[in-house]
């Protein structure tokens, strides 16, 4: 039994709220399912709470830790449990691409390598809430080479990554998610379910890659422009937000009516406009 005063000390300026409710654990690990020949990746094991359960499933695991002080601790307590390769790194600088093509990352803790087969990666963690949204975009830079994730988000940010286009929480990352993605919320989670407890609601979600052959024809940095330019001044027409990029012309030849607003646009608008600025239509 772990006393709290031997328990780490959470850190605020790393976000840290560790999940302990073993209901919900539970269900986590049952949502990822996984199994042996999976190359599951952990963003912010903390205490290992989901770690070790997912360790015993698969036998193997990387772990991406960011607070050192917590990184010693779990290599004891995977002693015994499953093959525990961990990442002492930001989750934001880690290229999870080269991981999944077996390219050797160094891991400052220590001399293990995380390395293996050519084999897409399953993500799973409870992110950080204060950089949860950049996280976020930066697994997506990476989706080719993920094949799920399964992520403990703030039930808000949950909310807007599946929003659909007309409601209040539609905007800039369901867009670009649901471009790139399924997006499926699995559970809600209490507060009470952390310590410390967050002063908000959360919410466990899948995001699944979509295949290359449901991918945009256009390049993404050219839609991301586009998106973050209309949502950024959300209140105006499309055809001012996006006055630097296209004029009310352009934007009514590709099929949009300019007089409307961001958050009326599905996803597939901002890449039929992308299309035609990019000469393609």
């Amino acid at each position: 039994m772990i006393h709290d005063r031997e328990r780490h000390v959470p850190r605020k300026r790393f976000g840290q709220h560790f999940l302990h409710d073993p209901g919900i654990l539970a269900r986590i690990v049952a949502a990822v399912s996984p199994r042996p020949d999976d190359r599951l990746v952990e963003i912010g094991p903390g205490e290992g709470a989901l770690t070790f359960p997912l360790l015993r499933a698969a036998g193997h695991l990387t772990a991406i830790e960011l607070d050192r002080d917590l990184i010693e601790p779990l290599r004891a307590k995977a002693q015994g449990i499953g093959d525990l390769t961990i990442i002492s790194a930001d989750a934001l600088t880690v290229d999870f691409s080269a991981l999944a093509q077996g390219v050797p990352i160094l891991d400052p803790s220590g001399p293990s390598m995380a390395s293996g087969a050519r084999t897409r990666l399953r993500l799973v963690g409870n992110l950080p809430y204060n950089i949860s949204t950049p996280i976020l975009f930066h697994c997506l830079q990476h989706a080719a080479a993920i094949a799920d994730m399964h992520f403990m988000l703030q039930k808000e940010v949950v909310d807007r990554m599946g929003a659909p286009p007309g409601s209040k929480t539609y905007g800039r990352l369901s867009v670009m998610l649901q471009l790139r993605c399924t997006v499926e919320p699995l559970l809600r989670v209490p507060p009470g379910a952390f310590r410390p407890p967050p002063k908000v609601d959360s919410a466990v979600v899948r995001l699944v890659p979509l295949p290359a052959s449901q991918l945009p024809d256009v390049g993404f940095p050219l839609i991301e422009k586009l998106v973050r330019a209309a949502f950024g001044q959300r209140r105006k027409t499309l055809g001012n937000a996006l006055s630097k990029f296209a004029s009310a012309k352009e934007i009514d030849a590709a099929g949009i009516d300019p007089r409307a607003r961001a958050e009326q646009l599905a996803p597939q608008a901002f890449v039929a406009l992308a299309r035609y600025l990019a000469g393609d239509a």
